[in-house]
């Protein structure tokens, strides 16, 4: 563009107007026909007496500053491939101090520093069978720094294995004024010297929960605006430190509403959340995303088949989430141990394209059957691996459309779901 002073003055017996003598001078200027400041001098403002000049000037593009370098995208991206390998998934076993209680009373076994290191001991020492069904774990600040009963550190235990340690950054959730009771998640300060501890102290990748329910008049406008840009900041600054993010936008399965409401508000939540990622630059190969299943309400009188559930959760994700997206691994919502496996299964063989990984990252639809069996119990720990192991290989075999149910016997199928559940 040209920064010029255009001063064209016509004679008035000329009879052309203002706009027609500057559109004549861009023309001519163009094609090199006149030099603008000596042959045309018009006034574009009214006044003659004091022409005003006015500076033509080019718009500006935005100029994306790098935030990683290509090494670290490459970094990002493998570790993001290798937690949502083909038939791995992710075990959830970050339950903060508070929801361990809820865990343990009902087995009747006290929640104490010691006995949740057992408990998670006999989850992470099962047998090999699970290093081809788990790609990662999900630890609580606590956990990653207990260790075995033969002195390994926990984090070195599950690195031996091959597979990839993850930790819950997020300090959990606080209200949002002026709402209808929702939410916004904190832990943002301080959060980029957190995760060069965690990194250096062998984490790889971060989880960060954010929290919104259905309802007559939620999600608000502000509720999804502001998690989402939470998320993207929170993503934004474990990618700076080498860690790969799990961005989890939970829509809570509390209410009466039904499946195609859960979608609707499920696309819109997710649209949001992607724009806000876009806007602080994430590298989108180097996350992963950790969504609800598009359910109906758990008050919800009618019931939905699993291939209806899996259709209305692909759909949305197709309209809403890149395929640079390395993998999505679901989360459970309160369903049962086998009606996680079924529908997850379900939404592998759902007849959509799909390009991206869909797997699991399961806390109680993993660990529910291996707790009733553990009760907190020596002699009952082998027993309780054992349910561990049948529960991660199911989901592996339904993370890859294999997994055919068995029934729902037992444990595996009893429902999970805790109203407004907290970690």
């Amino acid at each position: 563009m040209l920064n010029l002073f255009l001063s064209v003055s016509f004679s008035k017996s000329v009879g052309l107007s203002h706009t027609l003598c500057f559109s004549l001078a861009l023309f001519l200027s163009a094609f090199h026909v006149v030099p603008l400041t000596r042959s045309l001098s018009v006034s574009l403002l009214p006044s003659v007496s004091s022409p005003s000049p006015v500076v033509m000037s080019s718009a500006k593009m935005t100029h994306q500053f790098p935030a990683l370098t290509p090494e670290q995208k490459k970094e990002l991206q493998e570790i993001a491939e290798r937690i949502v390998a083909p038939g791995k998934g992710i075990l959830a076993a970050d339950e903060s101090t508070g929801s361990m209680a809820k865990r343990f009373n009902p087995i009747g076994v006290e929640n104490t520093e010691e006995n949740r290191r057992r408990y998670r001991q006999l989850l992470f020492t099962a047998d090999e069978r699970i290093d081809s069904c788990i790609g990662g774990v999900i630890f609580f600040h606590e956990t990653l720094y207990q260790s075995s009963d033969d002195g390994t550190v926990f984090s070195k235990l599950i690195q031996d294995r091959g597979l990839v340690v993850g930790i819950k950054v997020d300090k959990g959730v606080v209200p949002l004024a002026g709402t209808d009771g929702e939410t916004t998640t904190q832990g943002l300060d301080g959060l980029s010297e957190r995760c060069a501890q965690y990194k250096k102290d062998g984490a790889d990748f971060a989880k960060w929960r954010c929290v919104l329910k259905i309802s007559e008049n939620t999600p608000s406008e502000l509720a999804i605006m502001e998690n989402a840009n939470v998320l993207a900041r929170y993503a934004s600054i474990c990618q700076q430190n080498g860690i790969v993010p799990i961005v989890e936008p939970e829509i809570l399965p509390d209410g009466d509403h039904d499946l195609k409401r859960c979608q609707y508000i499920s696309e819109k939540v997710l649209a949001a959340v992607y724009k806000a990622l876009s806007d602080h630059h994430v590298y989108l190969e180097g996350t992963l995303l950790k969504p609800n299943m598009v359910t109906a309400g758990h008050s919800c009188p009618h019931k939905y088949s699993n291939e209806e559930i899996a259709m209305a959760t692909v759909t949305a994700l197709r309209r809403t989430v890149p395929p640079a997206v390395t993998g999505v691994t679901f989360l459970s919502g309160g369903q049962s141990e086998e009606e996680a496996s079924i529908n997850l299964n379900a939404i592998n063989t759902c007849p959509l394209a799909k390009p991206w990984a869909l797997t699991f990252s399961y806390g109680r639809a993993l660990q529910a059957s291996a707790l009733n069996a553990w009760k907190g119990e020596l002699d009952n720990e082998k027993a309780a691996t054992e349910e561990f192991i049948k529960r991660a290989e199911a989901n592996s075999l339904a993370a890859q459309g294999k997994y055919e149910s068995s029934g729902s016997g037992n444990a595996a199928g009893q429902s999970l779901y805790v109203a407004n559940h907290a970690y």
